[in-house]
């Protein structure tokens, strides 16, 4: 028998280095086959699970996971893998709920993260409180939720985490598509296309102005309107025989005898000024027509254009809806309520004003023709004033503006006369579509006008800039806003008037933080665009209808030459029973 020794056994075993035993496989293939490691302890629920989370680093529902969270022991042998193949519960418990016949209690919980409803109380959940204030919810579109503050610290609070809740079938909701003012024709040129953020960045500092020119006369404001309405004895809107004139810049003859004398380069009038300088808070789609003769410009209107109208709700968050968007209510609609907030505003600023007392202007109403008219003329004065928008001695450059005064007051102190521009904001349904979150101004309006003149800031931001600009170019001393609403939200032709409210000028703009420098910028911008071409032409200045951005056109020469042969007809309400 062969004896070994120790040392020729040592000698005959596999060098191994260091290790001892079997050598240690890393191959994760096995006959050419792929296979995940595993342990003896692992249960094997299924041979393969295609649905399982990658290594991208997110989770299944879209979030990021922490690093070294769900992948720090993947060096384990067979760690990690477990769940990839993990026999399927007993039941499926995702289905499961539990159904209560238990009514909900209708007590208003109060304290933190309270939830608040108005309306009837549609079926939109509550939505997420731990974003620290309380959800609001109204009954327009079933759910949709409104206000709070959203975990992140950003103002939302419209869902869990902080992104946007969606209310019921809100992800069903179209987008809006809204119909340009004006056709664009074929034959049109795009000139320049300016987005809003580039607009608001302009800044022109300018002057507070001076008169070169007033005609008209204007009647005493009634100051009993200033005073709270009583509710049994409410003031209705009464439709007044009157004849007040919207006409465009170029058919102005006062404008024309001054731009024969070279008095300014740019003209306009207060209406269609004021829209330009507003225009980086326009929703509704609107059009402008520049016309560019020699070194002047002349900013028109077309007739019947969507700057004579008067907006509802234009920058609520859900804001009127069209008829081809699903509004079955006629009278809700937004060209039904523009109409209405027009005949509002024309009669309302009529109706204000003492007939006995009289101011007149240096010289007479340049549109009035008491030999063809029947109707008295309306309480306007039309003040002609000149601003400097020079940025060097070396071109000087002037605009003069057309502006328009409602009436005259005087001072409680001085007694001196104060000049009054006469609005009105209109209320149609609190709990309609379009609403914009509006309170009830019956009720509210005066122990919560506050709250009221902030909604109607937000809804109407783009109305009520315009309103400021027009009665700060005119520089009147007292904007008085007129809150009327209809006597029944289901008829649009009886109105009564709630309370009247008045406001400095620049004070108002202040609170809407609304920068006068912004738009002079913005016209001299749109101004410099025209000028700067070689030759005379005429321009068309559209609003996009449903983005943030202004297209200049070059139109030809014949393009609304039928609109400008006719002079406007001057507005006149029949007098009706309200």
């Amino acid at each position: 028998m062969a004896t070994f020794s120790l040392v020729d056994l040592i000698e005959s075993l596999p060098d191994q280095g260091a290790t001892w035993g079997p050598p240690v496989a890393t191959e994760t293939m096995l006959n050419g086959v792929p296979y995940a490691p595993f342990s003896k302890g692992d249960k094997l629920g299924r041979m393969a699970d295609w649905t399982a989370d990658s290594k991208d680093g997110r989770d299944g529902r879209g979030g990021r996971q922490q690093y070294n969270r769900n992948f720090r022991d993947q060096q384990v042998y067979g760690a990690g893998t477990t769940t990839l193949f993990a026999a399927p519960a007993a039941e499926d418990e995702s289905s499961f709920s539990v159904v209560s016949n238990v009514r909900d209690s209708g007590k208003t919980r109060f304290g933190r993260g309270a939830v608040f409803t108005r309306g009837r109380g549609q079926r939109g959940g509550r939505g997420d409180s731990r974003g620290g204030r309380q959800q609001f919810q109204r009954s327009g579109r079933g759910g949709q939720q409104y206000g709070g503050y959203s975990d992140r610290g950003g103002r939302g609070g419209q869902g869990a985490r902080g992104g946007r809740r969606f209310g019921w079938k809100d992800y069903d909701k179209p987008t809006r598509n809204r119909d340009a003012s004006v056709n664009v024709k074929a034959d049109w040129k795009l000139l320049e296309e300016i987005d809003f953020n580039r607009l608001g960045k302009l800044n022109l500092e300018t002057d507070e102005g001076e008169d070169v020119d007033s005609y008209g006369f204007l009647h005493a404001y009634d100051r009993s309107y200033d005073k709270p309405a009583v509710k049994s004895n409410e003031r209705k809107l009464t439709a007044l025989d009157r004849a007040a004139y919207n006409v465009t810049t170029s058919s102005d003859p006062v404008i024309q005898e001054l731009a024969e004398k070279d008095e300014a380069t740019i003209f306009a009038t207060d209406n269609i000024l004021s829209m330009l300088m507003c225009s980086t808070r326009s929703v509704y789609s609107w059009d402008i027509v520049i016309v560019r003769q020699g070194n002047k410009i002349f900013l028109d209107k077309r007739d019947n254009a969507a700057l004579d109208m008067v907006t509802v709700n234009e920058n609520a968050a859900d804001a009127p809806l069209e008829a081809s968007e699903g509004s079955k209510d006629s009278i809700n609609q937004p060209a039904a309520l523009a109409e209405e907030a027009t005949y509002i505003n024309h009669n309302f600023a009529t109706q204000v004003v003492l007939e006995n007392h009289k101011v007149e202007m240096h010289h007479e109403n340049p549109f009035y023709n008491a030999a063809e008219e029947t109707a008295p003329p309306a309480s306007k004065a039309y003040k002609y004033r000149r601003f400097d928008l020079s940025t060097s001695e070396e071109e000087p450059t002037y605009i003069i503006v057309r502006t328009e005064l409602d009436a005259v007051q005087k001072n409680a102190i001085s007694g001196d006369d104060q000049y009054v521009t006469v609005h009105a904001l209109n209320e149609f349904d609190s709990k309609a579509q379009g609403s914009g979150g509006a309170l009830d101004w019956r009720t509210k309006l005066v122990s919560q006008r506050g709250a009221v003149v902030a909604t109607e800031m937000k809804n109407n931001s783009c109305k009520l800039a315009r309103w400021t600009v027009q009665s700060i170019l005119a520089k009147a001393d007292v904007m008085k806003l007129g809150f009327v609403s209809r006597v029944s939200p289901k008829t649009n032709d009886k109105h009564v008037i709630l309370g009247v409210v008045g406001w400095k000028p620049k004070d108002f703009a202040a609170q809407m933080n609304l920068s006068l420098s912004n738009g002079w910028g913005i016209v001299r911008t749109i101004a410099d665009m025209c000028l700067k071409r070689e030759e005379d032409g005429k321009f068309v200045l559209v609003k996009d209808p449903n983005k943030s951005i202004l297209r200049l056109y070059e139109v030809p020469a014949g393009s609304f030459d039928d609109d400008a042969d006719e002079m406007p007809e001057p507005v006149e309400e029949e007098a009706e029973e309200e």
